[in-house]
């Protein structure tokens, strides 16, 4: 708000002497000149400027080659997982329905810092939009906990198929499918919303240089000029509580798989019961190692917190379809068959 200057002393001064008039003039202007400098010094923040991986210098060019290769590799992997298992109606069962969303949501994931830092790498212009900072924030959130939610959804998903496979059709069935995965992304887009929410309702009128190779709150946060106790404790509270839960919900499930196991007398059960429970326990142990070292140690240091982040970030969506295609008979044919090859096994 513009600070005015009241007329009325302007007028007075008419009937003041020369000297007195000059002194209140002077006064006044500089009154004016500090009402200015306030001004400046509490400008809106319309960008950032992301300063990139730290320690880093002189790399550029080995880094973009190999964000570029994973990037398209994750790409690459994630597509072909969706073609084969929408192609193949062998396929489409609740396992791979998940899978599904689970590649949808790696090749998101990937997307939400990777392309915007390889234009930074290659055009040399670290700045991003204020709209573009609150994009990869909200996504971050969103797809994280979406992802996080998933992992626990297809636990349940093993832990029935394992532990009551006569039921497992009319348990699993398409409608109870649908619901699980809508209501993953749902309740994600509100906790996106509320964390990005309180971000970005802060103030941020100072420096706008935000220490990191995207937008996160708490690099972010950093540059508010106004008390951050109430943002930080929400997204310690949030990012901690979520990933907690679903792990020990993940942990719940396969106790309860391993003593299933346990009981199955055939040896050949046993085999394929784990062997359907390995890629999924790959997968969570990749996504939860990396969140748990990012949010709930935020005093590492940044030469570990980095790497993990960018290995979250960038590795683990590429890694996925390998984990769920290397000891998968049934993708394996379908990709067989998308190549116009084999005929997948019934």
């Amino acid at each position: 708000m513009q600070t005015l200057i009241n007329p009325e002393p302007l007028l007075f001064s008419q009937s003041l002497p020369v000297s007195e008039s000059v002194s209140l003039c002077l006064a006044q202007r500089e009154m004016t000149n500090e009402s200015s400098v306030g001004r400046v010094n509490h400008t809106a923040v319309t960008h950032f400027i992301l300063l990139g991986i730290p320690n880093t210098d002189g790399l550029q060019t080995i880094l973009f080659v190999t964000f570029l290769a994973f990037y398209l590799c994750t790409l690459l992997g994630n597509l072909l997982i969706l073609l084969a298992i929408l192609a193949d109606p062998h396929l489409h069962t609740p396992m791979y329905f998940f899978l599904c969303n689970l590649s949808v949501l790696d090749i998101g994931f990937s997307s939400i810092s990777t392309p915007k830092f390889l234009a930074n790498l290659w055009a040399k212009n670290r700045t991003i939009s204020l709209g573009g900072c609150m994009s990869q924030v909200f996504f971050c959130h969103f797809l994280g906990s979406t992802e996080c939610l998933l992992y626990t959804i297809m636990a349940y998903d093993r832990y029935v198929a394992i532990c009551h496979p006569l039921r497992y059709l009319l348990i699993m069935n398409r409608r109870v499918c649908t619901l699980l995965a809508a209501g993953t992304w749902i309740t994600s887009s509100f906790h996106a919303t509320i964390l990005t929410s309180l971000t970005f309702t802060l103030p941020y009128c100072g420096s706008n240089v935000v220490d990191y190779f995207f937008c996160d709150i708490f690099p972010v946060v950093k540059l508010a000029c106004a008390d951050t106790y109430i943002i930080e404790t929400v997204t310690f509270t949030n990012t901690g509580m979520v990933p907690t839960t679903c792990f020990l919900l993940i942990l719940a499930s396969y106790v309860r798989i391993v003593y299933s196991v346990l009981k199955i007398n055939s040896a050949e059960g046993r085999r394929k019961a784990a062997s359907t429970c390995a890629s999924h326990l790959a997968v969570v142990t990749l996504f939860f190692g990396p969140c748990a070292l990012v949010y709930t140690q935020p005093q590492l240091s940044k030469v570990l917190v980095t790497p993990m982040q960018i290995f979250g970030n960038v590795v683990t969506p590429m890694l996925n379809p390998a984990i769920y295609t290397l000891r998968n008979k049934e993708v394996k044919a379908a990709l067989r068959k998308l190549r116009g090859g084999q005929t997948p096994a019934r």
